[in-house]
């Protein structure tokens, strides 16, 4: 015999004429993070003390263009046992952040024969997890910190575009390249996706020459500009995602904020910040005669976002002499869920 029977109908359960279990109503979700959240609901105060359990069906949302072929989550369902309410879920699933589920609930009470008598299913009652709070970012910052290496000095930072996208910026944008919305690359619960404004820089070097490649995936012309236009003491520095793409090589994303700009008030609420002078990823440091030195980390690639519009006068575009690398371009990249060395407990 199933033990999801409903309460008025299980012949063979040591109670012979039990009253119908409380339907929850009114369900509540609150206290919403990337991996948990605290769910109650009304119903009848007379039938609690006959309540020993809840049975609670947890699935993620059905996506309407999900491939049909591939196997869908098998549904889960908790028992839990009838404490008060609200009743904090987290650590039963491996919620994902970002993500939207549904949830119905059940109230049971357990019989002599071991088995359940049950309520009829609440309504459904969707909701979306939240992002990678500051605290996971964290342990994200400290797995890339591990595998980041030794630091390299770098003079300029550099941006690859198409002769289209610079020739639009000078005829249209008033010479300003001006910040765009974050795609979705990177871990699934980074809070700056989708939602923080910024311009992508590079500022890697090779190691045998000091100085950017001459190859790059996202066009063959290139904006350099000196490291201290746009990374100085007036600028803050973030820690925003660490992630790879099923490959050996790891990215770490950055944020460079002027003090006090929208970007910055963004990333105080959101983001770890970093020393500039002593971090493991990027370093402005002045030295006794007053000049700024730079510095990146070796064994990561950087991804630098910066949060301003950046007028082209502060440096100069030219065509590169390599080739256009499609295939390490990190557009909309998924992060690699089975990486160790980048992917923390909570979610992908």
């Amino acid at each position: 015999m199933s033990i999801f029977s409903t309460g008025n109908k299980s012949q063979d359960s040591g109670i012979a004429e039990m009253e119908e279990l409380p339907v929850p109503q009114h369900i509540k979700i609150s206290n919403i993070t990337c991996d948990s959240f605290k769910i109650c609901w009304d119903m009848d105060a007379r039938a609690r003390e006959r309540i020993t359990h809840y049975f609670i069906d947890l699935n993620k949302k059905e996506n309407k263009n999900s491939n049909k072929f591939k196997h869908k989550d098998v549904p889960t369902k908790l028992v839990a046992k009838a404490v008060p309410l609200p009743m904090t879920v987290r650590g039963h699933w491996f919620l994902s952040p970002r993500t939207e589920y549904t949830v119905a609930v059940q109230t049971a009470a357990k019989q002599s024969d071991g088995d359940y008598a049950v309520s009829e299913w609440s309504e459904i009652i969707e909701f979306c997890t939240a992002d990678y709070s500051t605290v996971h970012l964290t342990q994200l910052l400290e797995k890339a910190e591990a595998i980041a290496g030794r630091m390299l000095r770098f003079s300029v930072f550099y941006r690859n575009q198409h002769k289209e996208y610079f020739d639009h910026v000078r005829e249209a944008q008033g010479n300003q390249m001006l910040p765009s919305v974050k795609d979705n690359s990177g871990s699934h619960g980074s809070p700056i996706s989708g939602k923080l404004h910024g311009i992508f820089f590079s500022c890697n070097t090779e190691f045998n020459t000091g100085k950017p490649a001459q190859d790059s995936p996202y066009g063959r012309y290139r904006f350099e500009a000196r490291a201290e236009e746009l990374f100085n003491p007036k600028t803050n520095l973030y820690f925003g995602d660490f992630y790879c793409m099923y490959t050996a090589y790891h990215y770490v994303i950055l944020v460079i904020a002027p003090e006090g700009s929208a970007g910055d008030d963004f990333c105080k609420q959101r983001l770890p910040a970093l020393d500039l002078a002593n971090n493991r990823f990027l370093t402005c440091t002045q030295g006794e005669d007053g000049r700024l030195a730079f510095h990146h980390a070796q064994d990561v690639i950087l991804e630098i976002i910066y949060t301003e519009p950046v007028d082209l006068a502060l440096g100069h575009v030219a065509e590169i002499s390599g080739h256009q690398l499609m295939s390490l371009s990190t557009v909309n990249a998924k992060k690699d869920p089975s990486c160790k060395t980048c992917n923390i407990s909570v979610g992908r």
